[in-house]
């Protein structure tokens, strides 16, 4: 079962023991426009700290892709009063851990500490934000980085391989067609320059929310903020323009071959994303169809094509809506021997067929239900992943204060509303197929790079 942010919303606050002591987060707004959440939670003496900027490879433009996420890297490689790497070494030092990641819609950075230390990391955050140091020569080292990342998380993995092709097939006109370490080329001709004009064009206090999360007081949270935050001055943030995805005719299909123990299929459908809570009622309700089809253990992909059929190795359904630009519905499946690609990828779209035929009983939505809030509960309750879920949620437009309303919407959806989006998104004119033909396999299996981040 893959991770779902669409059907993890606010399940620990439904389903936690805690929910009726749990306070709403609050919000403030400093002078400079930066945006401050706090969640109070205060069952360990821990704080998760966040910066998050509405920033992502989904706004680069052709040549420059991938300087989100090297850029990511060169937020680690010092200030005008911190060397290459102190950043890192004094959260350590504070007993903290830290990391950041780059995304098609944000770039998050954060830190896990004890909550007596908030002060100290939300400082080294500000210094960085507002003094950051482009030495070309640390660039140049870490684009190397950036580069090696790609080869061995990209290049080197043939899954990842597909899903690559598969963006940048099903999607012509938006800038999601590009990978978020970026092309290979792009990366090989990037300067340091590209890397600071990313930064001074992006990185302000009104263009960055900070969400805090854990044992803490949000007032003095606030006034900690004002203090490190308030006093970097506000840019003006560019418009960006939303590069819509035209429509499509007909199925596109994309073929690729690299060393792979296994044949695998992918079918991405183009879906609605979550724009409005109250009145998209589609996206609830593929969430649940995501779950009827993969999201518990009985679930009907697995329990027919793996279990029963014994045509595949492995099958998956994969849906979420929180994203700044389009969406899609992905059907996947490694087949069984003797099984094809051509004839597995037939037997997916047969089960979401079904369900459009013959719909679902209300016994099987209950218990499925019933399964996505309970069965992903403890991932939820958590000091960071409550982080995480506000950052998500606001970074791709939804306000966290409407997390509540998310998990109730999905509590509403019926059996007819599952069977209408059954019927209605999975047509050959919204369909990309991409498929892995194995090649034989290498002897010597790639080492990550030193220095990995997320991205």
């Amino acid at each position: 079962m893959k991770f779902r942010m669409g059907l993890l919303i606010s399940a620990w606050l439904l389903m936690s023991p805690l929910a009726a002591q749990a306070e709403p987060a609050k919000e403030f707004m400093l002078k400079n426009g930066m945006k401050i959440i706090v969640k109070e939670d205060h069952r360990a003496p821990t704080v998760a700290h966040m910066v998050w900027y509405k920033i992502g490879s989904m706004d680069e433009v052709n040549g420059t892709t991938g300087v989100a996420h090297a850029l990511e890297h060169m937020m680690f490689k010092g200030t005008k009063t911190l060397k290459p790497g102190e950043f890192s070494a004094r959260v350590a030092a504070l007993g903290g851990r830290e990391n950041a990641f780059t995304s098609k819609d944000y770039t998050a950075y954060f830190q896990q500490i004890e909550k007596s230390k908030l002060a100290a990391v939300m400082s080294l955050e500000a210094d960085r934000m507002a003094n950051l140091v482009f030495d070309k020569n640390e660039f140049a080292k870490e684009i190397r980085v950036v580069m090696e990342e790609r080869r061995w998380r990209t290049d080197d993995q043939p899954i990842q391989k597909v899903y690559e092709a598969l963006n940048a097939t099903a999607f012509v006109a938006h800038p999601y067609h590009h990978p978020v370490v970026g092309w290979m080329d792009d990366l090989q001709h990037m300067t340091v320059q590209d890397a600071k004009a990313w930064h001074d064009r992006w990185y302000a206090p009104n263009n960055a929310t900070l969400v805090v999360t854990g044992d803490v007081n949000a007032e003095q949270v606030h006034n900690m903020a004002e203090k490190y935050f308030g006093r970097i001055a506000p840019k003006p943030v560019p418009l960006t323009k939303p590069q819509n995805e035209p429509p499509q005719y007909g199925i596109k299909r994309v073929i690729v071959k690299a060393p792979a123990e296994n044949p695998y299929v992918v079918l991405a459908f183009k879906a609605p994303a979550l724009r409005d809570v109250e009145k998209d009622t589609d996206v609830h309700a593929l969430d649940v169809l995501a779950t009827i089809l993969d999201g518990y253990d009985n679930a009907r992909l697995s329990a027919k094509l793996v279990r029963t059929d014994r045509v595949a190795n492995s099958v998956g359904a994969d849906y979420s809506g929180n994203a700044r630009g389009p969406v899609l519905f992905m059907l996947d499946g490694t087949p069984a021997a003797g099984t094809t690609t051509a004839q597995l990828e037939k037997l997916l779209r047969a089960e979401v067929d079904r369900i459009a035929k013959d719909g679902v009983s209300e016994q099987e939505l209950k218990r499925v239900k019933t399964q996505l809030i309970a069965g992903q509960i403890y991932k939820r309750d958590s000091i960071f992943g409550q982080a995480m879920e506000i950052g998500t949620m606001e970074m791709t437009g939804i306000s966290h204060k409407q997390i509540d309303r998310v998990i109730e919407k999905l509590g509403e959806v019926t059996a007819q509303q599952v069977q209408a989006v059954a019927q209605k998104y999975f047509s050959d004119d919204a369909l990309t197929v991409a498929t892995l033909v194995p090649l034989p396999l290498t002897e010597k299996k790639a080492e990550p790079p030193a220095g990995l981040r997320h991205y």
